[in-house]
């Protein structure tokens, strides 16, 4: 007589409840962020247009007009860099990939976000460090205007943290996809 053991419920295959929590603390996070920061576009075209017609139509130009917006742009594509990651929008080589079995994907894209997680840690490491210097010397750059680096180095930091958190929340998806557990 051979004994089996009975069919697992769906709540002993889902992923523990911390974890999900997180996956959807975190996708909340940057979804919100994501839609708020895509109005910085906005913005940013609003300055360039400020800066192009005061120097056409008035003949006076001002110096922090295109270094503004490259400051703007900076901070709306790594503000959203979180939002994009969720959205699965990033660059994606498919040569492979879209004939493989999902649960091969996720087990791929389980790597692939685990590398993504380590070389994010260093990227934080390292935004760390230079908005820490940025603030302790009162660093600025060296152009006419000469703003402050602080900010956006802060901004740098915060929206590489986003896609950290946002990343470790993919590896989870991931992994649950792969194990054939359940997240959602």
């Amino acid at each position: 007589m051979q004994i089996t053991a009975p069919p697992r419920t769906s709540s002993e295959r889902a992923m523990p409840g911390a974890i999900k929590a997180y996956v959807r603390y975190v996708d909340a996070v940057n979804r919100v962020l994501g839609f708020l920061v895509m109005y910085m576009v906005l913005v940013m075209m609003g300055v360039l247009l400020f800066g192009s017609i005061s120097r056409y139509v008035f003949k006076a130009s001002f110096l922090w007009v295109i270094e503004m917006s490259q400051f703007l742009m900076a901070a709306y594509y790594l503000l959203g860099g979180g939002y994009t990651l969720q959205l699965g929008a990033h660059v994606r080589m498919d040569a492979l990939y879209e004939r493989w079995k999902p649960r091969t994907q996720a087990f791929v894209d389980s790597i692939t976000a685990f590398c993504l997680v380590f070389y994010l840690v260093f990227l934080v490491r390292g935004g760390i460090s230079s908005s820490t210097y940025a603030l302790e010397y009162g660093q600025k750059n060296y152009s006419a205007w000469a703003p402050p680096m602080a900010p956006i180095k802060i901004i740098m930091t915060v929206g590489i943290v986003l896609m950290l958190l946002q990343a470790i929340a993919i590896f989870f998806r991931d992994v649950a996809k792969f194990t054939g557990r359940d997240i959602e």
